[in-house]
């Protein structure tokens, strides 16, 4: 039988090295990157090789855009449209647009123009 003196430090040593993963949990997610261009009138594509889970999306500007709208395509065929219509400066981030639920995400199609050549984009995803 194990001392419970003993015990103690096990317990916390092993409560210090589980805390981290279950942190990482938590935490956002890149789900793709695009491109947009200055007169594009179609949607950029992010094909995902694999289908990933997450209950809500945000985007984040690399460049200076005009974010007209997001396009979700789901494991199921089922779509989500998210309209923006709005201006981003580098570095500015959407807010998080929410799911009812956690979905499979399959595919995503971004909608804009860029200010100059071209501008990157980043969708995250969050999974809780």
């Amino acid at each position: 039988m194990i001392n419970a003196s003993r015990l103690a430090p096990i317990l916390l040593l092993a409560s210090t090295l589980l805390a981290p993963a279950a942190a990482l949990a938590d935490d956002d997610f890149t789900l793709g990157r695009t491109i947009l261009l200055e007169h594009g009138n179609r949607g950029a594509d992010i094909p995902l090789l694999v289908c990933r889970n997450t209950n809500a999306i945000k985007l984040k500007a690399k460049r200076r855009l005009h974010l007209k709208r997001i396009k979700v395509t789901f494991q199921n065929g089922d779509t989500r449209t998210f309209n923006y219509y709005r201006d981003m400066k580098k570095g500015e981030q959407t807010q998080w647009r929410k799911f009812a639920y956690s979905r499979c995400v399959t595919h995503i199609e971004v909608f804009g123009n860029s200010d100059g050549s071209s501008a990157g984009v980043t969708v995250l995803g969050h999974k809780r």
